[in-house]
């Protein structure tokens, strides 16, 4: 068996989740609750009120987008 390396925004998650205290699903909804908006403005709410860098707030949010994206066609 192979385990595959995580890559893309998903590689921060542990990170995230350890530095922020709050697991990943709560990130999402919070980027959720801010629809619509965009991609950049959701990156600065999350730094604006919430203290995240911009990688892991970058990450979070590209990763609901693309999710969301997905969801929805």
């Amino acid at each position: 068996m192979t385990i595959e390396k995580v890559k893309g925004p998903a590689s921060y998650f542990p990170s995230i989740e350890k530095t922020y205290g709050r697991p990943i699903d709560d990130w999402q909804q919070i980027v959720r609750s801010h629809y619509p908006a965009k991609h950049m403005e959701l990156v600065d709410m999350l730094k604006r009120e919430h203290g995240m860098g911009h990688g892991h707030a970058n990450a979070v949010v590209a990763h609901t987008l693309s999710g969301d994206k997905q969801t929805a066609r």
